[in-house]
């Protein structure tokens, strides 16, 4: 995918994203791609039938998701020493050491502190405190590429490697300076540092945790879909922009085809899509509702506030993702809203807004 390769200048903030490209010959997987595999560990874990099996599956699915966040090795997650290594108060872990050195600090997102607090609270995992990630490397790899197989992945694309190539590659993206993608990768050298100025360590822990917040607030976010920019329909003064969210979900927006230029948006850009609440419109029936919207979304009411002129209803999807919408009050009554049921919410393609990442 081709990027701007033009970077700002003049006193304007620099954005390593506009002149980073990968070549074509570089195996990597993006951000949705990684997400389908995330969900993939999920539910072979979920799928086990004893609960021997349940813990030694959570420890791969634990494997992964240190790889994914870290971008470490695979021999230096193996080496995490979970009692020792982990530190869920401020969300980091020391990876590497030893011969090869002091070792480094990388901060992990809140999830994953999340999956780590509850496997240590959960009695099941009691004789494994210390050596929960010492599992044999032939082992893992080899589930690794089972879950790729369920996910149509190449065994090359679910490599450790390529997860490791594929989190640089995502940091990159974002607008992570160098010196602090080489940092989180334990890298003793880097391409291109001369374009770079340093950065005090206070500064390149802030901007981790900005990128690991961003990251989470893309997925948790109310009305917001994240995701990858699959179409572009131009017109003569506006465009139809499909956007292929984390969750599977194609959203449609209309901006004008300056906007386009102006953002930068191309296929295969990353974006973010917001609708604010009182535009999302609420159909209570089974069947896709015959409507001029041109975004329709199934899920069920997760909460209902009901007020004195208008009501807040949360709608859950399939993915997880929620969208909030704000209705009179006497149209919830009509429609007879409540909690558990199923409806679908409907919003114009105008009433989608893009945000570059």
């Amino acid at each position: 995918m081709n990027e701007p390769k033009n970077a700002e200048t003049g006193g304007k903030r620099f954005r390593a994203a506009r002149i980073f490209s990968v070549p074509d010959d570089v195996k990597f997987l993006d951000t949705l791609e990684l997400t389908r595999l995330s969900e993939a560990f999920s539910a072979w874990t979920a799928r086990a039938g004893r609960p021997d099996v349940a813990v030694s599956r959570n420890r791969v699915r634990l494997i992964f998701l240190m790889l994914r966040h870290t971008g470490a090795r695979l021999g230096e997650v193996l080496a995490i020493n979970d009692r020792t290594d982990v530190n869920l108060e401020s969300l980091s872990v020391m990876l590497g050491g030893g011969e090869d050195g002091p070792g480094r600090e990388v901060q992990i997102p809140a999830e994953l502190g999340e999956a780590l607090a509850a496997v240590f609270d959960n009695p099941a995992y009691a004789g494994l405190r210390g050596t929960l990630f010492r599992l044999d490397q032939g082992h893992v790899r080899r589930k690794f590429y089972e879950r790729a197989e369920e996910c149509g992945f190449t065994k090359e694309l679910v490599n450790p490697s390529t997860i490791r190539r594929s989190r640089a590659v995502e940091l990159l993206r974002d607008d992570v300076p160098l010196p602090v993608v080489q940092r989180i990768l334990g890298h003793s050298t880097a391409d291109l540092t001369a374009a770079f100025l340093h950065l005090p360590e206070d500064q390149r822990r802030k901007v981790e945790r900005q990128v690991l917040t961003r990251e989470t607030r893309r997925t948790s976010a109310r009305n917001a879909f994240f995701g990858r920019v699959a179409h572009i329909q131009r017109g003569d003064i506006q465009s139809i922009v499909t956007v292929e969210s984390l969750g599977g979900h194609a959203v449609n927006s209309i901006i004008t085809n300056e906007s386009l230029k102006n953002l930068g948006i191309t296929e295969g850009s990353f974006v973010t899509a917001e609708i604010k609440a009182p535009w999302v419109v609420l159909e209570a029936c089974t069947d896709m509702p015959r409507s001029t919207a041109g975004n329709r979304f199934q899920g069920e009411v997760e909460l209902l506030r009901l007020g004195e002129l208008t009501s807040e209803a949360i709608v859950a999807l399939s993915d997880g993702t929620r969208l909030c919408a704000v209705v009179t009050t006497q149209s919830a009554r009509d429609l007879e809203l409540h909690e558990g049921q199923k409806v679908w919410a409907l919003f114009t393609a105008f009433a989608v807004v893009l945000h570059m990442e």
